[in-house]
């Protein structure tokens, strides 16, 4: 499957995988921005990109960022619709509290993911089927 993209920016880079068999393509920062303790800020990556009718593409936090400097992503996962055109722009968070974080543009920031879409109509029905688990939710599993 192809994904097309188009290059916003000077200097944009493509989105690209670190290893063959990887789920995630890594976007990239366009742009620089330093985030203090407990702020956000939206990070640009100069790109806009064609996801395929029946899929959606998901912004997910990179892990190496998270686990390193306390980088998270504000609306985990971002929610990229296939009939959406503009730049891919990411939420980032600095969920440090005493430290700021310094995005430089070529930095990994985030990765995409395709996923298909089911075409769900939704059909309003006086019970559901029910099931082993039923209502039971948080924590309803353990620790």
């Amino acid at each position: 499957m192809e994904l097309r993209i188009t290059r916003l920016r000077d200097g944009a880079l493509l989105p690209t995988r670190a290893h063959d068999g990887d789920a995630g393509l890594d976007l990239y920062a366009a742009g620089a921005a330093t985030i203090g303790p407990a702020e956000r800020a939206t990070v640009a990556t100069g790109i806009a990109v064609e996801v395929p009718d029946g899929f959606a593409g998901l912004v997910l936090p990179r892990s190496g960022l998270a686990a390193r400097h306390g980088i998270a992503l504000v609306n985990a996962p971002g929610l990229i619709d296939s009939g959406y055109r503009g730049e891919i722009r990411v939420l980032l968070l600095n969920t440090d509290r005493a430290e700021s974080f310094t995005v430089s543009p070529g930095d990994r920031i985030a990765q995409l993911v395709l996923t298909p879409v089911a075409d769900a109509v939704p059909v309003e029905v006086s019970q559901l089927a029910t099931t082993a688990r039923g209502e039971r939710g948080f924590g309803s599993s353990g620790r």
